[in-house]
C-alpha cells in the first residue's frame, strides 16, 4: 500500500519546437515514472514551469499528445513561466510531481539534456 505523499524534481533543456518539447517532455516524465515506481493512480498532481523562451507549445499538453508510458488522462497538469532570473538556464522545463509512494522508498530526481547543471547532486542518481 502506497501512504506517503512526496514530491519529485525533474528538468530537461529543450529546443522550442513542439516536436522537440514533446520529446523531451515525454522523456523527463516517463524517467519520473519509471524511476520512482509510480502509476496514475498514485499521482496526485504534475506542475511544469517554463522559461519564458519556450512559447510553441504548453508542457502539459505535449504530455497529453505524446507517448506517455503510463495513463496521465485523469492526472491533474499544470503549467506556469519560470521566474525570469538575470543570468538563469534558458530553454528548461522543470516539473514537480507529487505522489503517493510506498513509505521508506527512495526518491529519484531527474535532471536530463543539460539541465543537470541546474542540479549536480541530483544528476548522477
Amino acid at each position: 500500500m502506497k501512504n506517503r505523499l512526496a514530491a519529485f524534481r525533474g528538468a530537461i533543456c529543450t529546443e522550442n519546437t513542439a516536436e522537440d518539447i514533446t520529446k523531451n517532455v515525454c522523456l523527463m516524465c516517463n524517467e519520473l515514472f519509471t524511476r520512482n515506481n509510480i502509476d496514475s493512480k498514485d499521482i496526485v498532481s504534475l506542475q511544469f514551469s517554463i522559461t519564458k523562451d519556450i512559447t510553441v507549445l504548453n508542457p502539459a499538453t505535449a504530455l497529453r499528445r505524446g507517448k506517455c508510458e503510463i495513463d496521465i488522462t485523469q492526472v491533474p497538469l499544470f503549467c506556469c513561466q519560470e521566474s525570469e532570473i538575470e543570468g538563469g538556464m534558458k530553454k528548461v522545463v522543470r516539473a514537480l510531481l507529487h505522489a503517493y509512494v510506498e513509505e521508506g522508498s527512495e526518491y529519484h530526481n531527474v535532471y536530463l539534456n543539460g539541465a543537470e547543471k541546474l542540479r549536480p547532486d541530483f544528476s548522477n542518481k
